[in-house]
């Protein structure tokens, strides 16, 4: 089995965000390595014995993505008996032709906190956004709904909470959540008279109720709650209501939370805080 590693002398979120969209177009299995903060020539060294560890173990090339800054740690681990690639290389020179400027490669510039007042608000909105987001789940404060840029709904385990986090985490985006329960009187489900003045801020999630009542049965097997028959019945009556009162919603159950996210950003046009 091919190991796969991600290196940087920053956070290697650049390089396993590459990495793994190109290796998503080749169905392999893999074992994912993430080496970090690989910044000085004696931690890179570290780093080839691990890849070429790798190597010896498997038979197999490890691949390597990376992302640095410095020639000769890139040097270093270039030397490898992995295949190496950074996207960088082939795309800095064009981009530089055309901004007709030279690029100032600058550790830590992409996920750190930098000097650019754009970058540090934009970090601020995010930490706010988590905040708000972790005080404001699963409904337990509807006090500053006026605050939110979003209110998530749904049934019970349709993933506001994961959801509402990453959009905080990511984007900078204030998201609160409300969950629809037994006690809203699921037989005659009204919108709760506390989202009522920010009907237009809401954004509904629904699940196919097989994989509903498969998460529900990890948390609460044999339950009434976890029942298909139960599962089946709040997902019907709650998208009622969502046409009924026109809310836009989507179906999460083939969505990952980060194409959710991207989906509720697409149709909501929210201002984003990060790019």
């Amino acid at each position: 089995m091919r190991t796969i590693f991600y290196i940087s002398d920053g956070t290697a979120l650049t390089a396993e965000a590459f990495g793994k969209a190109m290796l998503s177009m080749f169905p392999l299995k893999v074992i994912h390595k993430t080496l970090a903060f690989i910044d000085t020539p004696e931690k890179a060294e570290i780093a080839v014995n691990r890849i070429n560890q790798a190597f010896e173990e498997s038979g197999e090339r490890p691949i390597i993505f990376h992302t640095f800054v410095s020639i000769d740690i890139k040097r270093v681990i270039t030397s490898s008996r992995g295949s190496c690639y950074d996207f960088l290389d082939y795309f800095v020179a064009p981009l530089s032709k055309e901004l007709n400027m030279p690029a100032q490669p600058k550790t830590h510039r992409t996920h750190g906190i930098q000097e650019s007042n754009d970058v540090r608000e934009n970090y601020d909105f995010r930490i706010d956004a988590v905040n708000y987001t972790l005080a404001n789940d699963d409904g337990s404060n509807v006090s500053n709904y006026d605050e939110a840029d979003i209110i998530l709904l749904g049934v019970s385990r349709t993933g506001k909470t994961p959801t509402s986090l990453y959009l905080a985490l990511h984007y900078g985006i204030k998201a609160a959540n409300y969950p629809l329960t037994e006690d809203d009187n699921m037989e005659n489900l009204q919108l709760p008279k506390v989202l009522k003045p920010f009907r237009h801020k809401i954004y509904g999630l629904t699940l196919d109720p097989q994989r509903l009542h498969e998460i529900r049965s990890k948390r609460r097997e044999g339950s009434q709650y976890a029942s298909m028959q139960q599962c089946r019945y709040e997902l019907q009556e709650v998208e009622k209501l969502y046409r009924r009162e026109a809310i836009p919603f989507l179906d999460s159950t083939r969505f990952s939370v980060e194409e959710i996210a991207a989906k509720i950003l697409a149709e909501t046009n929210l201002e984003r805080h990060r790019f």
